[in-house]
């Protein structure tokens, strides 16, 4: 469990969910369990539906009646939760960041300080992963995907270096993958290739458009005067849900209905968004990225 990452505004995110002793809650990024031994803490006879597609987190259950683990993409929260006899929730949280544990273990294929196979599947039951990315991926999608995932201005010129390499070798490692690279580096190395990893990460996980469905569905299941927390890491990830809070629609672009109001499920209760403190930075320094934004269903 000391590889799985310290649960980032653990206080701040459990209390923006509200909850009440009788409430069903949602955690769709189960993780080590953090932010849902907190939750539970506050559950008297209520219920916690926690999501994680990741087998490893299974390793981390908690033995509580109170606790039912699914072990499925949050994408597909709606359909779980009525498998389980659910129809509405009162809190859900989202955690979108990837954990400590996948970045710290070489061989997933997530860390740019281990090398390992190009993987960075969080569920090893779909078939994608970096590697067949990588190796067979067309130049124009290859470049886009780099471009607008990874935010990567270089894109062509690492698109152009992945073709020549794989046209003479199948690039199937990390490091492999960063020693083709090198030549296109730009700015701080470290920077570079985390962006790089995130772009395929992003790809490989359907991870932005996995927030979308999670939003669209939690907006069905919410209970009116029902929270939904969300933990974003980056810019691509915020920019969704920030729109979607503010305007029910991922594009930020605004529709009213008949009196003039906004047609939106979910009214922003932070309008200024939370992130860690300083001291919570100084101790887990992978939470210095996150960003925090709650909302109410309307």
């Amino acid at each position: 469990m000391s590889s799985y990452h310290e649960a980032v505004l653990l206080k701040e995110a459990v209390d923006a969910l509200a909850i009440q002793p009788d409430h069903i809650v949602v955690d769709t990024t189960f993780g080590a369990g953090g932010h849902a031994r907190a939750i539970l803490n506050t559950l008297e006879r209520g219920t916690l539906i926690a999501f994680d597609r990741d087998a490893d987190a299974s390793a981390n259950l908690l033995d509580d009646d109170r606790l039912i683990m699914i072990q499925e993409n949050y994408a597909h929260l709606k359909r779980f939760l009525r498998l389980h006899n659910f129809t509405e929730i009162d809190s859900l949280l989202c955690d979108c960041g990837v954990s400590s544990h996948q970045l710290d273990v070489g061989e997933r294929g997530f860390s740019i300080r281990f090398d390992g196979p190009l993987d960075m599947r969080m569920d090893h039951r779909q078939e994608l992963t970096a590697e067949e990315i990588v190796n067979h991926y067309e130049r124009d999608a290859l470049t886009d995907l780099l471009w607008q995932y990874g935010e990567l201005r270089n894109a062509k010129e690492i698109t152009d270096l992945i073709i020549s390499e794989r046209s003479r070798v199948r690039i199937r490692t990390t490091f492999q993958l960063m020693g083709v690279l090198e030549p296109a580096v730009k700015g701080l190395r470290n920077k570079f290739f985390a962006k790089l990893f995130q772009a395929l990460r992003i790809e490989v996980n359907q991870e932005l458009e996995g927030i979308k469905q999670l939003l669209v569905q939690t907006a069905e299941v919410l209970k009116p005067g029902g929270r939904i927390v969300m933990i974003a890491y980056h810019s691509l990830e915020d920019r969704i849900i920030k729109n979607f809070f503010k305007s029910g629609s991922f594009d930020g672009s605004i529709k009213k209905d008949f009196y003039g109001n906004i047609d939106r499920p979910f009214k922003a209760v932070n309008k200024k968004v939370i992130v860690p403190s300083h001291a919570e930075i100084k101790a887990n320094s992978r939470a210095r990225s996150a960003k925090m934004r709650i909302a109410v269903k309307i």
